[in-house]
């Protein structure tokens, strides 16, 4: 018995010696670098981009058909953008675990090496038989009192230390699991973001015949930019020139109709639908609790928090992965879309109902100014996570963050109440 104890100690004291070794402090950014790494790593196969070349050729060549098409595929990708999120979460919680059984194990280390050297000096000097030596006969009941009362325990210790170990290849084994489930995950959404892209290149192949006008509007809007001091002053000129605008094509309605002497009075005032322009929707106050965040992540700073600077949040900041597709969080008009002073790159939906979302932070903006989108289009990407940055963890990546912020007429107000009860850490 004396043997098998002294094995399992042997193996306990080795383990304890190895896990020693390693770094011992948790890192709670590593399943976030461990993304970053795999969708590095990740190239599609030449057949696999064929596949989404044939499944993209089958679809219907119109407007309709690629923006369904755009909003589903977006779907998939968040989809697996969440799954890979949970999947963070997850590997969070099995190293939390692994780490504790490996402090367990470091701590116990010195009292593991006593009882092993014990064990070794009682097998190479081991007690007197009684039945042998009757002049050793006192000296065999003290180690006989000696063991029995020593035995036990070291029964329980090696007990307890094999269920460690055996616990802590359980969690390694599921870690594993998890690192494949991740490389799966990042393999199909970078598919699937391959094939937003090849939807967007078709999508605006469509819009050719429109491209001028649209053009003409980006150049007024990016003037009105340049003049604008503020992003309250920079929707109320946009807004003015859109309803500038508007007035201009009704006028020439109404005069068209008046030569063709259809005019209609209660039909002249009515504003013409456009070819880009959506249909009535629902007013965007009576989203609340409908509305999903326009990218996977976790919302890092919310509504009147402290941004750090002096000042409070004015909206909310997501962080989320490396080039994660941002999608439109409601049905709306894009009244500005490009770079703007401190925001970077800054797209502002006009929702109807008098309010506005305004989206900051990303790396590429996938439409136009004076384009309609719907809920769940695709409107743009993120970049890379940032290295060196102050705000990086210390294994040297910073997540990208998204600024989502909500406005009614002119005024900043807490997105909180229209944000979907499934958000990725919302808590």
């Amino acid at each position: 018995m004396r043997c098998g104890i002294a094995a399992a100690l042997a193996l306990s004291l080795h383990a304890a010696r190895a896990e020693n070794t390693l770094d011992t402090a948790p890192d709670p950014d590593q399943s976030r670098a461990e993304y970053e790494r795999v969708s590095k790593e990740i190239t599609l196969s030449s057949e696999r981009l064929g596949k989404l070349a044939a499944d993209i050729a089958t679809i219907k060549k119109d407007h309709a058909s690629i923006t369904a098409a755009l909003i589903q595929s977006a779907m998939t990708e968040q989809k697996l953008g969440q799954d890979i999120e949970d999947i963070g979460a997850r590997l969070e919680g099995l190293k939390a675990q692994e780490e504790k059984i490996r402090v367990s194990l470091a701590a116990r280390r010195d009292v593991l090496a006593e009882v092993l050297g014990a064990l070794q000096r009682m097998g190479l000097n081991p007690p007197p038989a009684i039945l042998v030596k009757p002049e050793d006969a006192l000296s065999s009941v003290r180690s006989a009192i000696l063991l029995g009362a020593v035995v036990p325990e070291l029964r329980q210790q090696a007990d307890t230390l094999l269920a460690d170990l055996k616990e802590q290849s359980r969690v390694t084994g599921s870690i594993e699991a998890e690192r494949a489930r991740l490389t799966a995950a990042v393999g199909d959404q970078t598919a699937e973001k391959k094939r937003l892209s090849m939807l967007l290149e078709a999508k605006q192949k469509l819009e050719t015949d429109t491209q001028a006008e649209l053009a003409a509007e980006k150049q007024r809007s990016e003037a009105l930019a340049a003049k604008a001091g503020s992003l309250k002053e920079l929707i109320a000129s946009l807004e003015a020139q859109a309803d500038k605008t508007r007035k201009a094509a009704d006028a020439a309605k109404a005069a068209d109709a008046a030569k063709a002497g259809e005019a209609a009075p209660e039909l002249a005032s009515l504003p013409v639908p456009e070819g880009n322009q959506l249909t009535a929707s629902a007013p965007f106050s009576a989203l609340q609790g409908q509305i999903a965040l326009p990218v996977t992540g976790r919302i890092k700073l919310r509504f009147g928090a402290d941004d750090g600077n002096g000042a409070v949040m004015l909206g909310d900041m997501v962080a989320t992965q490396s080039a994660a597709i941002v999608t439109a969080p409601a049905d709306g008009n894009v009244l500005y879309a490009g770079p703007f002073r401190s925001y970077g790159q800054l797209l502002i939906l006009n929702a109807g109902d008098g309010y506005h979302v305004v989206l900051a932070g990303m790396s590429r903006i996938s439409v136009v100014t004076g384009q309609s989108v719907l809920a769940g289009e695709p409107v743009g990407a993120m970049g890379e996570a940032r290295v060196a940055s102050t705000s990086a963890s210390k294994n040297g990546n910073a997540a990208p963050e998204l600024y989502v912020e909500f406005r009614k007429d002119g005024k900043p107000v807490d997105p909180a109440p229209w944000w979907a009860d499934r958000l990725s850490g919302r808590t």
